[in-house]
């Protein structure tokens, strides 16, 4: 297994917890961006940069990702995708997106879009609070754990 990071909105909290669990775990973290991250000096934890774009980061990630593998994501196309894939996704605030899931999730994401194109203002997610990060920590816990 491997975890693969999309960094280029990956919150820093989130991307200390994925540092700590590799330390922990021994299993590598990939971040993936189209701008340059610092990255802790292990071998565990890599970075690749890729061209500034549109989905650049989530067509390498596509690109590289394995079966058995886990990708830590908030855009729903790019879970879908890794998903079909046979990898596993979870967001920063702890939402595992599964075969089940993934297709209710795309639904909405694409009405939301329309709404928005049509002028119709959602506003965003708030913001990650301290309740998120023990999600994602929980859940990425019983993933690695499971990975044994």
């Amino acid at each position: 297994m491997q975890i693969w990071v999309d960094a280029d909105a990956c919150p820093v909290v989130i991307k200390e917890i994925l540092f700590r669990a590799a330390q922990r775990t021994q299993v590598p973290v990939t971040l993936v961006a189209n701008h340059t991250l610092r990255v802790p000096p292990t071998p565990l934890v890599r970075f690749v940069q890729v061209a500034a774009g549109f989905d650049s980061a989530d067509d390498e990630i596509v690109a590289r990702v394995a079966a058995g593998d886990l990708v830590i994501t908030a855009d729903i196309p790019l879970a879908s995708d890794v998903i079909a894939k046979g990898a596993m996704a979870l967001s920063p605030r702890g939402e595992r997106f599964t075969a089940d899931n993934i297709r209710g999730r795309l639904n909405m994401r694409d009405f939301l879009d329309t709404m928005r194109a049509s002028g119709i203002e959602s506003g965003g997610p708030p913001a990650l609070g301290p309740a998120d990060r023990q999600n994602f920590a929980n859940h990425l816990d019983r993933i690695l754990a499971q990975r044994k």
